[in-house]
């Protein structure tokens, strides 16, 4: 893992050996910053940095760079998401500088959900360069100095680079290979897919050990709470790439009336404690989709409080 001096304090608390705790908020489907304001101001101080959405779900919202100014401006440190479906290289690279030059020095570099899945599906997608190649292109950029045709940069985006991985995309086998793809193409650090089959993730994080994969990027496990057994069959059924064991399923319905939510936190506090010791696992992103009122909660019973000032 090289020494970047991006300026990240994501990057900092990791290369310090610190159990890393990452959060998540999706911008406003408006303009209205004030709700923005509020949703994040629940993750201010409980977690490392705070990843912002682009278009999550391909449904239209506040843009991420945007999002992640504001959350600079309020003293919060964004991982500013950028998705491939949405801008060609001119446009990718202009967003990069300009993130950079907002003050922003995390980027997760993602494919995105295909459009039909939003509420524009006759929108067209451009994919010019997929997220293999974006992120060879941010890590072009900040170490190189270059743009892709190579004509030089006067002042390098110093990004601190991520990437997601799936461990429970079929087919299975291939998943720990196309992490180690996105690794390869300079990747900094790694957030998971939401986890919930606990032994196939073990199994994942055992290839990606003996691969030495941890040794070359951080790894940060993927946990959202689930709030209710809706939810749980709803990602089960409806959400490609996910996996949700029944047995899950079946605790959740066992927790009793209004306890299900409590269960929910229960079974990740249980994983986050898990995470802390597995082997070649750095830390936790936590997705509290539309829940960002109960990281304080979480994080202070996940025993992740204070977080480190480095």
């Amino acid at each position: 893992m090289s020494e970047l001096k991006s300026g990240s304090n994501l990057e900092k608390v990791l290369k310090a050996g610190h159990f890393a705790f990452t959060g998540e908020c999706g911008p406003p489907q408006g303009a209205n910053v004030e709700h923005l304001k509020e949703k994040y101001s629940h993750l201010k101080g409980m977690v490392d940095a705070v990843n912002v959405t682009d278009n999550q779900t391909a449904v239209v919202r506040m843009s991420s760079w945007a999002a992640s100014t504001l959350m600079v401006q309020d003293g919060l440190e964004p991982n500013f998401q950028m998705v491939c479906r949405d801008r060609n290289r001119l446009a990718m690279m202009g967003d990069i500088l300009g993130v950079h030059a907002m003050g922003i020095r995390n980027m997760l570099c993602l494919s995105g959900d295909h459009q039909q899945f939003g509420n524009h599906p006759e929108s067209k997608n451009v994919y010019d360069i997929d997220s293999m190649q974006l992120i060879a292109l941010v890590k072009k950029m900040r170490d190189e100095g270059k743009f892709m045709n190579d004509k030089d940069i006067d002042v390098p985006p110093k990004l601190f680079i991520g990437a997601a991985s799936n461990p429970f995309a079929d087919p299975y086998e291939f998943r720990v290979y196309r992490l180690a793809n996105k690794i390869e193409a300079g990747a900094d650090f790694i957030q998971t897919q939401c986890i919930y089959n606990m032994d196939k993730f073990r199994d994942f994080m055992k290839k990606a050990v003996d691969m030495g994969l941890h040794e070359k990027a951080y790894i940060l496990a993927g946990v959202t709470p689930m709030k209710s057994v809706g939810m749980a069959r709803y990602m089960s059924k409806s959400v490609p790439g996910m996996d949700v064991p029944d047995e899950i399923i079946n605790r959740l319905k066992g927790a009793g009336k209004g306890k299900v939510a409590e269960e929910g936190i229960k079974f990740a506090l249980e994983q986050i404690e898990e995470f802390k010791e597995m082997e070649g696992v750095a830390g936790v992103h936590l997705m509290a989709i539309e829940w960002e009122h109960k990281v304080p909660e979480i994080a202070e019973r996940a025993g992740v409080l204070p977080r480190p000032v480095v």
